[in-house]
C-alpha cells in the first residue's frame, strides 16, 4: 500500500493556447514568433530542438518569461527531465501571471509531476489550490483522489479518510484503488466498522481475492466477533477463493470456538499433513472428543500414539471410558510416562474391576499407592479387599 503505482494522467494540452495570448498583446512581438516556432518543433516531434530554442530566448517582460517557463516545463516532462519539468513550471505558477484557459492545467501537471516524483509534501498545496475553482470541463473527483495519495504516502491517515470523504461526495463507481486506499487509512486508525464496510465493497468487485477475506476475518476478530469471522472464512471456502493452509487451521479453531467441534475436526482432516502431523491428529482428536464422537476419537488418538508414545494416556483413557477394557490394559502397558505412573495403575485397577478380576485389581491399587499414596488408591484397596472376602465366602 505504501509503493501505490500513480498512473499521472497528464491532462494538459502540449499544444498552448498560443492565439489567446497574441490575442490579449501579452506577449511581445518578438517573444511570440519565437513560441510559434519552438511550438511548430513540438509538434514535428523535434521537442529537443524547440527546448534548445526556448532556453535561448532571454525574455524581459514578466509575462514573457512566465509563459516561456510554462512551455520549457512541458516540454521537459515529454523529454523525460522531470526536475527541470518541475523547476520551470513551478516559477510559471507562482508567477500568477498565467491567466488563460490553460493556468490550472499547468498547475495541475506540475501537481501531478511532483506526485509521480513522490514529492507529496510540494504537490499537496498545488492540489488544495486546484481544488478551490475547478472548471467545468476537469475531474474534479481525481484531484481529492491525488490528495489522498498524497496524505497516504506521508501516512498522514485522517486527512486521507477527509480527502476520500470528498471522493466519495462525486458517487463514483467503487474502483479498487480508491477503496484500497481508504481502507489502508481505516485499519491505521483503527476504524473497524468502517474497514469492514470497505472490504465489502473490495469483496463485491474482487471476490476471488483472497486478501480482502483474509483481512475482514482478521478486523472481526480484532471487533471479539468470531461468529462473523467465521462465517467469513466460511463463504470465502464456498465461493472457491483458494485459502492459505492458516486459513483454513483457523477455519476449524473458528468452529470450535463457536461450538461447532465436528466441523472442527473435519476442517483439520482436510488440511496438507492431516495424517501425518502429530500435532494436526492431537487437535482433530481433541475436537472430536469435544463433539462427543468417541470412536472418532479413539481413531484418531491411535494414529497420535503412533507417532508419539505419550498420547497412549489419552488414547487408554478414552478406551476405559468406552468400555474397552482389554484394549485400555494394552494401551496402559505402553504408557512410560513417569509423571502418571500413579494414574496409569488406578486407571488399570478400573479395568480389572470392570473385567470382574479384583485379584489384578488389588495389586494394581497396591502400586498404584506405593508408587503415590492416595486417598483414591486407599479406598480402591479398601473396597476391593471387601469385595474379594465377600467373593470368597460366596
Amino acid at each position: 500500500m505504501k509503493r501505490l503505482a500513480f498512473i499521472i494522467a497528464l491532462t494538459a494540452a502540449v499544444s498552448l493556447p498560443l492565439s489567446s495570448a497574441y490575442a490579449g498583446g501579452k506577449l511581445s512581438q518578438s517573444i511570440a514568433v519565437k513560441v510559434q516556432k519552438a511550438n511548430n518543433l513540438q509538434l514535428d516531434d523535434k521537442v529537443n530542438q524547440a527546448i534548445d530554442l526556448l532556453v535561448s530566448l532571454k525574455p524581459i517582460e514578466p509575462y514573457d518569461k512566465a509563459f516561456v517557463q510554462r512551455m520549457l516545463g512541458v516540454f521537459y516532462w515529454q523529454q523525460g527531465n522531470p526536475s527541470k519539468a518541475i523547476s520551470n513550471l513551478s516559477k510559471a505558477v507562482k508567477s500568477g501571471l498565467l491567466q488563460d484557459d490553460q493556468a490550472w492545467v499547468t498547475q495541475r501537471m506540475l501537481a501531478d509531476i511532483l506526485l509521480s516524483e513522490q514529492k507529496y509534501s510540494q504537490a499537496l498545496p498545488h492540489y488544495y489550490q486546484l481544488t478551490k475553482r475547478i472548471p467545468k470541463s476537469q475531474k474534479g473527483y481525481e484531484l481529492w483522489l491525488r490528495i489522498a495519495q498524497s496524505h497516504y504516502q506521508l501516512s498522514q491517515w485522517s486527512k486521507v479518510l477527509s480527502a476520500m470523504k470528498r471522493y466519495d461526495g462525486y458517487k463514483r463507481k467503487d474502483e479498487i484503488s480508491p477503496l484500497s486506499i481508504k481502507l489502508g487509512a481505516q485499519l491505521q486508525l483503527k476504524h473497524w466498522n468502517g474497514a469492514t464496510s470497505t472490504l465489502n465493497r473490495l469483496i463485491a468487485i474482487e471476490p476471488t481475492k483472497l486478501n480482502w477475506w483474509q483481512q475482514l476475518a482478521n478486523i472481526q476478530l480484532r471487533a471479539g466477533k468470531p461468529a462473523d469471522a467465521l462465517s467469513t472464512l466460511k463463504l470465502a471456502k464456498y465461493q472457491g477463493v483458494k485459502l492459505t493452509q492458516q486459513d483454513l487451521h483457523r477455519l476449524a479453531q473458528l468452529y470450535a470456538q463457536c461450538g461447532i467441534p465436528e466441523r472442527a475436526a473435519k476442517q483439520i482432516a482436510e488440511l496438507n499433513g492431516a495424517t501425518t502431523s502429530t500435532r494436526l491428529l492431537v487437535e482433530q482428536a481433541n475436537y472430536w472428543q469435544m463433539a462427543r464422537e468417541w470412536q472418532s476419537a479413539i481413531n484418531i488418538w491411535e494414529k497420535a500414539a503412533q507417532r508419539n508414545n505419550r498420547y497412549r494416556w489419552q488414547l487408554a483413557q478414552l478406551l476405559l471410558q468406552e468400555g474397552q477394557y482389554q484394549k485400555a490394559l494394552t494401551e496402559l502397558n505402553k504408557v512410560k510416562r513417569k509423571d502418571k505412573q500413579s494414574d496409569v495403575e488406578l486407571a488399570k485397577v478400573r479395568a480389572y474391576y470392570k473385567l470382574n478380576n479384583f485379584d489384578k485389581a488389588i495389586i494394581h491399587a497396591k502400586q498404584a499407592n506405593n508408587i503415590k499414596p492416595s486417598s483414591a488408591a486407599s479406598s480402591w484397596i479398601k473396597y476391593l479387599s471387601q469385595m474379594r472376602e465377600m467373593e470368597r465366602a460366596s
